[in-house]
Order: structure tokens, then C-alpha cells, then sequence
């Protein structure tokens, strides 16, 4: 019934093939224009999965709570000094806060007032009183620093040290560091180099660490997800900043950018870099198959105008019933064109092979039609429900993909059984010469038949091998490694990782005051998996009384020091070079005992040679930062009590809402690069803190939710194909010979991912469901062959329509294995590993299995 129909559908479209066409062209016309005119792509990766989840209920409630913790732009400022770092992030934030049309939100979270006043009520009592002493034993430089902060007055302090080792006062080592930091900063200015003195360092007498010679930014900023990279803007509004204000690599500061809006942008980016090579190398690969598969280039205009205007209309319903596209939908583009091919290489090369036969085109036309117009059309169905499987499952981006694939395959399906063969009824492609097949294959399909038992039995023997490796299989949950490690967002946040108390794998918890969140944050804390948390409560001090006591007596003794009565004007560069060179004849009065004098007094010599062209770069690197380093050491003893009560609103927001619920933050114990350490850091949290959420929660939620889709239409599919070829067909073990090859197929695959170390992530998992989907078709063709009598399965032109079927589909599937995105490439690799498999199942197992074509068709 449906092969009769289907013929009759064949025949009317050749009989009024202009009609047919026109209308077709006119129709592909409109939804051209209409899509122009109305495609849109959301690029909001939030959107990928559905909302109504319970985690990602949570995730909402906390973004609501703290909606000042998303969608962030993290600039990571490194500075070869703690002062060019400080003064970097301070000005980057002064020129940032500058465009609130870019920037809603600009924040130095460590660099606040609170803690630039506060911050030494933090640390150690011992630490404490060390910086006080060294404060006070400073008094007399700092006096002078704070009277005249100019190179006058910082040659004036290095003289007094001079004077002070000349006549025994000063024992040269407890000045050797600080003529040593003067002269390397002096030298660079001479040499044109910004390296600039840390006074920070020089006063506190310590190496920096690492985190003192960074800091961070945190912005918001508007976003527009109708643009590829939605944070492109804001992004280079930081770099044009970073650059006016000379934060460059040659002035000693280094500007790099992460955060959420980063890392999606740069994901983005990479997907669409190279892709115009590896979708240029694609379709001349597929015109190359085509034009091998059919030897003949009216047939093949005929395939690829079939395949335009199945684009064109699949694409206009996409706009008008789904919406915007999503990042994963927009692949409906390589999937149409490798089942619309498959449809096309069918129809067509069975239409040569009967034009070999009968020698007539209308003739070849219907007979084709008769004999592949059914296979085609189960064929069709079953990719389309292998499709339509994702439509169900909560994985939002996968089920647009579902929809928009699905429909498309019976778009296809139309236009193949009445476009094609309307364009080939006016084309009028010349006759075949000789046999379509492959005739040099009829040894191989009496070998299959003689040697069915041992082709079997090793099938049976590697699918219990494929079953073995089953449990060794890798799911890698973390989305970093689906992203470009060379990426600037992605290498700054591996960077920011290597310090414990910057990673991003905090797990938050609301609770319903700061009361409740100090307790959780005790039990939290017990935790082995948990290496600290922070809540309100955390930012105040423990043990301020002691530090608030130390750091008065030292304000007592310093006060007037660091604020004078008044202050001397700016120094004439005159005056400058004079202060130098009396700094240079009391540094030569010791340097026959004191290297490091000897090293500053040639370079001051050098200085003085060069005159007032040396002394821009000079102030740069020995003057400028005083004014501010000046300024953290009297906001430093100037501490005051912290209760809850006053910390400042700019903390208290970002850890208590205005309700007066309160956050705990818990930070992982362990490397968070590890899966498993993640893992058992949820799981723990999670014991105790059920409604926690957080990156890592939600991490492994999307790959439970992302597993679960797949799952759910694997199982889907497999059920509904069996059920549509037991329609079809009308025999169980019929249906059994279409599913057993992809069976192996799919174990084949799997085990390939575990031999080769290949780990299934969010990305590739697609390959799966998709093999049921694209697979089957493969079979369907074989096995109603072979049950219309015909036992030449490998020889027959279904065989050249399948092998080159396979050949345009593997084409655009490896394709996006050359993509530059790794999650997309691993996605191509497995999908043109499961098709490999899939062909060689049916080309060496299926035969096997099928046996002996029955005496007469069924």
C-alpha cells in the first residue's frame, strides 16, 4: 500500500514537473525572506535547560537573592608589584564606573574601605605588632615622605641613610634592601622601563605573595544575547580602558579577563572560529561524494536544489513554531543535510540503476519509486522519531534540536519523493551505460552467506567484549573541559584555581538568618571534604580587641608624622637633580665599604648624565605610588571595631539580603580540576545542606539532567523505531535484523570511547540516540531488499546509495570534529566513530544475520 502510494506520488510529480518545481522554488522563496527577516539566535547558555527543574528552581531563588553575583566579567590584574597591582585595579575600576551605560555594576571586592581600614584586624596578633614596629621604626622616612611625596624628598631619606651608615649609626644591612629596591627602580628608569618601587614591600620589610601582587574586579555588565559573544562590548570597553590607562605587560601590569559572560563568549567565539574552513572543506567533500555516488551533474543540481529548498523551509519553521535558535538547535543544519542527502543518494541511485534496466526515465522514474520510495519513507520516520525522542526531556536546547531535525526529516522526505523527482524529469540526465553497483562485490556477499556462522559467532564474541568495558566508561560532568584551555578565560580561571581561595566551585546556602547561617557554617566546617566557608559573621574579627590596641599606640606615635601640618609644593626639576647629586656624594663617602652603595651611586651618576630626560620614568618608578601607599597606612591604624552591626552595606549585600536571609559559602578541600573530589564535595555538602547550590551542584545537576535526556530518548527512540518497523515490517524478528547491527554498533562505539580514553561529556553524548536515528536507515534499506527476494545485497546499487550515503553524512559530522571548540569536536569525533561502526555492522554483520534471500518477495 504505502510503496503504491508512493509511486503514484513519484508519478504525479514527473507528469506536472513544472508545476511541482515552480511551486516549490516560489514557496523555498518566501521562507527564504521570511527567515531573513526574522531569524534570531539566543546565545543565553542559562536557557539550554529547562527552568522548572527543582536545582534550577534554587539556582533562581539564589540569583534572585544575590543578583549581583551573576552574569559576571572577572578582570584579573597582576602587577609586578602589591602597589602597581593596587593602583591598577583602583584607576581600571575609577574608568569603568565611568560608563554606566556599559557597566551597571564595578566593584574592587578586597580593595573596599572596609577592608583597606579593617583589613589588618584580620591577621595574627604577632603579625600585627611586627608591622607596628616596622611603622614605627620608619617614623623618620615616613615623616619625611608625608611632608614633601616627590623624588626630592625620596633622595633626601636615601641620603639620610647614607649619613646614618657613615657614622656607625645605621648598620649597612638594615638599609642594604631598601638602596637595593631604590637602585634596581633608578636603573629601570634609565634602561626606559616601568618598574616601579614597591613601597608597600619596602615598608613591611616582607617578599610579596603571590595573591599580594594581584587583584580582582568584579563587573556587570549589559548584555546582548542576540549578538554571537553578548559580553563582546563590555569586553572591550575593560581592554580600551586597560589601554588608555596604560595597564600594559611593558608598564609592569598585566589586564586578563574570566567570569561567566568570559567564558560563554570565548565558548562562542571558538565555535564560529574556523568554521568557514571546516564548512568549506565539508561541502566540497560532499559535492565530491555526490558527483561519484551519481556520475552525473544534472542529478546532482537536482540533489543539492532539493536540499536548498529543504533548508530553506525547515529553517522557516524553525522561526515561526520554535523561536529564536539556541547554540545546539542551529546544528538541525548538518543533521538535515546528512539525512536529506542520504534521501537524495537513495531515490537517485536507484533511479539509475532501474534507467540501466529500462532505459526509459519515465520508466526508471516509477520503478525506482516502487522499489525505494517505501524504504525511503520507513527510513525517514525512523530518523524523525529517533529526533522527536529529544522533544520530551528537560535538556531545553537538545528538544528545540528535537523538534526542528524531526520535522525536517519529513520535509525531506516530500521534497526527495516529489522535488527531486520533478528535477529530474526536466533535466533529463542521459542514460546509464553500465550497471550501478559494485559488481566486484559478489564475492564478499558469498563469503557473508558461506561464512554466516563464523562472522556471527565473532560478533557475538566482541559485542560480550564491548559489554566488559561497559563499566569503565567516563563521564566527564566539568564544562571546562569541553572549552578551549588556550582561551584567556579559560587560562586565567585554571590560573585563579591554583590559589584554593579563588575557585569557582563554592557551594552556596541560603539560610534564614546570620544566626542560622553561623551554625550551618560550624557543622559545614566538621566536614572533611570542606576546607573553609565564610559567612557574614566571618568578616568580624576574632580577635580585634588585641590588634585594635596595637594599632592605636602606634597611631598615637605616628598620627602627626604621617599628616603635617603642611606640605611642600612640587620640587623643580632643578631641585631634583640637586637632591640627587647630594645623595650621590654621601652615597661615594662608603661605597669603599658598602656594595650596594657603590652599585646606587654609579646609577645616580648615570641619572645625573642624562639629565631631566631621565626624571618622568624616575618618578614613575619612585615617586608616584607614595600619595597612596601613605594613604593605606593611616586608613591601617586607623581600624575601627567590627560588629554585624556596622559592617558597611557594599560587604553586607553580598552576604545578607534585605529580608535578612543570609548566604554560606563553602569552599572545597582538595584539587577542584578532579571530578571525583567535586563530587564527594557536593555529596557531603549536600548531607547536611539539601538545598545547597552553587557551580559545583550545578555542574553535576546538568550532567544528571543532560544524562538523564539522553537516557530517556535513547530509550524513546529504540521503543518507538521498534514499534514503527513492526508496522512496517509485521515481523519480530524482522525488527530484530534492523536493531541488532546498530546494537553492536552502539557497544562498538562505547567501547571505543573507553579503549581510547575518549570520556562522554555533555557534547558528545548526542552521538547516541542519534545512531538509532541515522543508523537504522542503513538497515532499513537492506533488509526490505533482501526481503524482496533480491540476495545481491553488497553488489546491488542499495549498497553504492548506502556507501556514499554514509560517505556525505560522515562528511558533515567530521566536520565538526575539525571544530576549534574541543566539546564540539569530540561531539564530531563520536558521531563519525558511531557512523564508521554503524557501516560496518551493516555492510559485514547484517548480511550474516539476514541469510539467504527468501525464494520470492515477501
Amino acid at each position: 500500500m504505502m510503496g503504491r502510494v508512493i509511486a503514484r506520488v513519484v508519478e504525479w510529480s514527473r507528469a506536472n514537473a513544472i508545476v511541482v518545481v515552480a511551486a516549490t522554488l516560489a514557496l523555498a522563496i518566501v521562507a527564504g525572506f521570511y527567515s531573513a527577516s526574522r531569524i534570531t539566535v539566543d546565545t543565553d547558555l542559562d536557557k539550554l535547560i529547562a527552568p522548572n527543574l527543582p536545582w534550577r528552581q534554587r539556582v533562581q531563588e539564589m540569583d534572585k537573592a544575590f543578583p549581583q553575583k551573576i552574569d559576571l566579567l572577572v578582570i584579573v590584574i597582576d602587577g609586578k608589584t602589591p602597589d602597581q597591582a593596587e593602583d591598577a585595579a583602583i584607576a581600571l575600576v575609577a574608568k569603568l564606573r565611568s560608563e554606566p551605560a556599559i557597566f551597571h555594576d564595578v566593584r574592587l571586592p578586597d580593595l573596599n574601605g572596609f577592608f583597606r581600614r579593617n583589613g589588618m584586624l584580620f591577621l595574627p596578633k604577632a603579625q600585627v605588632q611586627d608591622y607596628a614596629n616596622q611603622m614605627i621604626a620608619a617614623q623618620p622616612f615616613l615623616g619625611s615622605l608625608a611632608a614633601d611625596p616627590s623624588l626630592r624628598a625620596v633622595f633626601g631619606v636615601v641620603r639620610l641613610m647614607a649619613q646614618g651608615v657613615q657614622q656607625g649609626a645605621v648598620p649597612p644591612r638594615d638599609v642594604s634592601t631598601a638602596l637595593n629596591a631604590v637602585q634596581r627602580a633608578a636603573a629601570s628608569a634609565l634602561a626606559g622601563e616601568n618598574e616601579p618601587l614597591s613601597w608597600q614591600t619596602l615598608l613591611s620589610g616582607t617578599a610579596p605573595a603571590p595573591n599580594d601582587l594581584r587583584r580582582i574586579v568584579l563587573t556587570q555588565a549589559t548584555l546582548d544575547y542576540k549578538a554571537l559573544t553578548p559580553g563582546e562590548t563590555a569586553i572591550d570597553a575593560v581592554r580600551k580602558a586597560a589601554a588608555e590607562l596604560g595597564l600594559t605587560p611593558d608598564r609592569g601590569v598585566r589586564v586578563r579577563i574570566t567570569g561567566s559572560v568570559a567564558l560563554n563568549d570565548d565558548q562562542l567565539a571558538t565555535l564560529a572560529k574556523g568554521a568557514g574552513f571546516s564548512t568549506a572543506l565539508s561541502l566540497g567533500l560532499l559535492c565530491l561524494w555526490l558527483l561519484l555516488a551519481l556520475r552525473s551533474l544534472r542529478i546532482f543540481a537536482a540533489i543539492v536544489l532539493t536540499l536548498a529548498v529543504g533548508l530553506c523551509a525547515t529553517t522557516a519553521f524553525a522561526v515561526l513554531a520554535i523561536g529564536p535558535f539556541n547554540p545546539i538547535s542551529v546544528a538541525f543544519a548538518v543533521l538535515f543535510v546528512g539525512i536529506s542527502v542520504d534521501l537524495g543518494i537513495q531515490f537517485s541511485v536507484r533511479y539509475r540503476d532501474e534507467r540501466y534496466r529500462v532505459g526509459d526515465l519515465t520508466d526508471a522514474l516509477t520503478r525506482a519509486a516502487y522499489g525505494i520510495g517505501r524504504p525511503m519513507a520507513v527510513a525517514a520516520l525512523a530518523a524523525g522519531v529517533g529526533f522527536f525522542s529529544f522533544v520530551p526531556t528537560d535538556y531545553s536546547g537538545v528538544s528545540d534540536l528535537g523538534w526542528i531535525a524531526g520535522v525536517g526529516m519529513m520535509i525531506a522526505l516530500v521534497l526527495n519523493l516529489t522535488l527531486l523527482p520533478a528535477l529530474v524529469a526536466l533535466l533529463r540526465p542521459r542514460g546509464e551505460p553500465r550497471p550501478v553497483g559494485f559488481a566486484w562485490a559478489g564475492a564478499a556477499d558469498r563469503l557473508l552467506i558461506r561464512r554466516r556462522a563464523a562472522v556471527l559467532t565473532g560478533a557475538a564474541i566482541i559485542a560480550v567484549a564491548c559489554l566488559f568495558a561497559l563499566p569503565r566508561i567516563r563521564f566527564d560532568f566539568n564544562p571546562l573541559d569541553l572549552q578551549n584551555q588556550k582561551s584567556e578565560s579559560v587560562a586565567t580561571l585554571n590560573d585563579l584555581m591554583s590559589d584554593p581561595t579563588n575557585t569557582p566551585y563554592t557551594i552556596d546556602v541560603l539560610t534564614p538568618s546570620p544566626g542560622a547561617a553561623a551554625a550551618l557554617a560550624k557543622r559545614l566546617d566538621a566536614l572533611p571534604e570542606v576546607d573553609q566557608t565564610i559567612t557574614i559573621s566571618s568578616f568580624v574579627p576574632d580577635d580585634q580587641d588585641a590588634n585594635l590596641a596595637i594599632l592605636a599606640d602606634a597611631k598615637t606615635l605616628l598620627g602627626p608624622t604621617l599628616s603635617p601640618a603642611t606640605i611642600k609644593p612640587p620640587p623643580t626639576d632643578q631641585e631634583i637633580l640637586d637632591a640627587i647629586r647630594a645623595t650621590d656624594a654621601e652615597l661615594k663617602k662608603i661605597t669603599n665599604r658598602f656594595a650596594t652603595a657603590e652599585r646606587l651611586a654609579h646609577t645616580l651618576d648615570a641619572v645625573l648624565a642624562k639629565g631631566t630626560r631621565a626624571l618622568p620614568l624616575l618618578k614613575t618608578n619612585l615617586a608616584d605610588e607614595i600619595p597612596n601607599r601613605l594613604q593605606d597606612v593611616r586608613l591601617a591604624l586607623d581600624a575601627q571595631k567590627v560588629t554585624l552591626d556596622n559592617i558597611p552595606p557594599e560587604v553586607k549585600r553580598d552576604w545578607v539580603t534585605a529580608d535578612g536571609r543570609a548566604l554560606v559559602e563553602v569552599y572545597p578541600k582538595g584539587d577542584t580540576h578532579d571530578n571525583d573530589v567535586l563530587r564527594r564535595f557536593v555529596d557531603a555538602v549536600r548531607a547536611v545542606a539539601p538545598d545547597a547550590t552553587g557551580s559545583p551542584v550545578t555542574i553535576q545537576e546538568s550532567a544528571r539532567t543532560v544524562t538523564s535526556a539522553f537516557i530517556t530518548a535513547g530509550i524513546i527512540a529504540l521503543v518507538a523505531i521498534a514499534l514503527l518497523l513492526l508496522v512496517v515490517l509485521r515481523r519480530i524478528r524482522d525488527v530484530a535484523l534492523v536493531l541488532m547491527p546498530l546494537l553492536l554498533a552502539g557497544l562498538l562505539t562505547l567501547a571505543t570511547t573507553v579503549l581510547f580514553d575518549l570520556p562522554l561529556n555533555y557534547a558528545n553524548i548526542i552521538a547516541l540516540p542519534l545512531l538509532l536515528g541515522i543508523g537504522v536507515s542503513f538497515d532499513i534499506y537492506f533488509v526490505m531488499r533482501w526481503r524482496a527476494g533480491n540476495h545481491d545485497l553488497l553488489q546491488s546499487s542499495t549498497a553504492r546509495a548506502i556507501l556514499f550515503s554514509a560517505l556525505t553524512t560522515g562528511t558533515a559530522f567530521g566536520s565538526l570534529a575539525l571544530s576549534n571548540h574541543p566539546g564540539t569536536a569530540s561531539m564530531g569525533a563520536l558521531l563519525t566513530i558511531s557512523l564508521g561502526y554503524t557501516l560496518l555492522c551493516t555492510f559485514a554483520v547484517l548480511p550474516a544475520l539476514l541469510g539467504p534471500a527468501p525464494a520470492k518477495p515477501d
